[in-house]
């Protein structure tokens, strides 16, 4: 079993050979217990392998997530995030608020969530997807990012709206939205409202292609409340 590299089931069956021979499972049902054995260790590896490549900036898990009237958010609206069908259905999320009010907080929760429901998933804040595209056109592996980035099943963009946008990044954004429309997610968190981001995009007609690629059919969440910073100290 090491040698095929089954870990699960090799740790299962040494811990039945340390059971006492009348409580250890026989047969079809150590087969049984030994084939799901592995197949959870898989899924865990798998699960952390793709925790690790999705480099969230905060380690976040779906159950810490207050659901409340002050925070405009509900059970009901999480679950539908926590589902898998807006990923299958290459649908976004929009999360705005104000400073500290936990939209960072609830993406990266949604992000740790779809790796272990096994979609490859990609953090990035913003200032760091600048200096990606900004490095890859000088060293020419520019095409090469976006292609690494539309096999992504999820990504989230983190502080959008902090920053003037330059036209390349514009451009960038474009086309990433482009290659993953009615295929794969977004999620994107800002403070500012969406309604503020056509004039912060600052260019009437690439604002109408990248909105209307990011906001058709996606889901809202406005959060409110106090900052979460605050409330921690």
């Amino acid at each position: 079993m090491k040698q095929l590299r089954l870990q699960g089931m090799y740790q299962a069956y040494n811990a039945q050979l340390e059971l006492p021979m009348n409580q250890q499972l026989q047969g079809h049902d150590l087969i049984a217990y030994l084939v799901q054995s592995e197949e959870q260790n898989r899924s865990n590896e798998k699960t952390a392998y793709y925790l690790k490549l999705a480099k969230l900036r905060l380690p976040v898990t779906i159950e810490q997530i207050d659901c409340s009237p002050g925070r405009n958010l509900t059970k009901q609206q999480l679950a539908v995030l926590t589902s898998s069908d807006y990923i299958n259905q290459g649908q976004n999320i929009l999360i705005t608020g104000a400073t500290g009010c936990g939209k960072s907080h609830l993406a990266c929760a949604l992000g740790h969530h779809a790796c272990l429901m096994g979609f490859k998933t990609t953090y990035l804040n913003m200032n760091r997807l600048i200096e990606k595209v900004t490095l890859s056109k000088l060293d020419g592996s520019y095409i090469k990012l976006l292609n690494h980035l539309e096999r992504q099943t999820l990504i989230i963009l983190d502080d959008f709206g902090l920053a003037p946008m330059a036209q390349e990044i514009r451009l960038t954004l474009l086309q990433l939205l482009e290659d993953r429309y009615g295929k794969k997610s977004v999620i994107v968190t800002s403070q500012l409202p969406v309604a503020k981001w056509h004039e912060y995009l600052n260019d009437p007609t690439l604002a109408d292609a990248i909105l209307d690629r990011l906001t058709a059919n996606a889901h809202r969440v406005e959060l409110k409340g106090e900052s979460l910073r605050r409330r921690n100290k």
